[in-house]
């Protein structure tokens, strides 16, 4: 693929790259001394290089017009790369599932000393989980002297992304052990990884977390374990979290009457189907699968009551 690159550099036409020249630049500002200095076109051709990079990877054939080649062709003009620059081509290279160029990338970043950059180490992150590499996604992680909550998070998704909750866990308590306080994209992803767990002991720590931090949950962390001390049994701390939620909305509300339908407690369920603010078609059906097994009359009424509420629903 280098030789390949390299092989299309030598073939583009010279006047394609001709704004990027060094020495254009000096004669233009000898004869206008009041022209924009030599650093300020630098800082121009070095977006405008970004800029071609960032195109030709949006909207370009980047199997016949390799990013990596604009990269090249820059370098060769005498153009110092910036973290954009890299961001932009890694994000191409992702798309092209180009794995051997964004090694070479890495190497480059290494080099000009944007590996402490944390954009670019969660850019570099983001490539190798993309492409499976959990190994040197975590090198990457920790090269970094002092990473901050993005990237914490970041390496943490990539465990649960990858299905390994339990070093997604591990990570998680070494960010607590260093005294980084997670938010609520964190949480929301050390939830998932106790869910792919399945283990209890787990989702009653991350609860006990939430309750004695004060950190906000939306509706997805509050549903998820909800949904996980259903799944793995335990109706009563489900329930309970649920009452503790402030902020419910109708995914929530769902979730707590699947889950109390499931563990067959009709008359919880039906509590929950009456108390909600606001019912939608997951509501109803919900509420008619969990009564058919056992109340198939009662489903059946249920069953009319939601015909004529989705009537009135697209009438109003």
């Amino acid at each position: 693929m280098r030789a390949c690159i390299q092989q299309r550099f030598h073939q583009l036409p010279h006047t394609r790259f001709s704004f990027l020249h060094p020495p254009r630049i000096h004669a233009y500002t000898v004869e206008n001394p009041t022209a924009p200095s030599r650093e300020d076109y630098a800082y121009a051709n070095v977006f405008l290089w970004n800029t071609m990079i960032r195109k030709q990877a949006k909207n370009g054939d980047i199997t016949r017009d390799p990013p990596l080649l604009y990269y090249i062709q820059g370098l060769r003009t005498g153009l110092r790369p910036n973290g954009q620059t890299f961001m932009y081509l890694l994000k191409a290279l992702v798309s092209g599932k180009n794995v051997n160029e964004g090694e070479e990338v890495h190497a480059s970043v290494v080099r000009t000393g944007f590996a402490s950059r944390e954009f670019v180490s969660g850019a570099l992150l983001g490539f190798y989980v993309a492409n499976g590499f959990i190994g040197q996604a975590r090198q990457v992680f920790d090269e970094m002297p002092q990473p901050g909550l993005v990237l914490w998070t970041l390496m943490i998704m990539a465990y649960v992304c990858l299905t390994h909750p339990g070093e997604a866990l591990e990570l998680f308590r070494t960010m607590r052990g260093v005294g980084v306080m997670p938010d609520m994209v964190a949480v929301a992803t050390v939830v998932s990884a106790s869910g792919l767990l399945g283990d209890l002991g787990v989702a009653k720590t991350i609860h006990c977390f939430i309750e004695k931090s004060g950190v906000e949950v939306d509706a997805f962390v509050s549903s998820t374990l909800i949904n996980t001390y259903g799944e793995y049994g335990s109706l009563t701390d489900a329930y309970r979290f649920f009452q503790e939620t402030a902020m419910k909305n109708t995914v929530v509300w769902n979730t707590m009457i699947h889950q109390s339908l499931e563990h067959n407690n009709l008359d919880l369920g039906k509590q929950l189907f009456d108390s909600m603010p606001e019912r939608d078609v997951a509501s109803w059906n919900s509420m008619i699968l969990g009564f058919a097994h056992c109340l198939p009359v009662l489903a059946m009424e249920l069953w009319k009551l939601e015909l004529g509420f989705l009537i009135m629903s697209t009438t109003t």
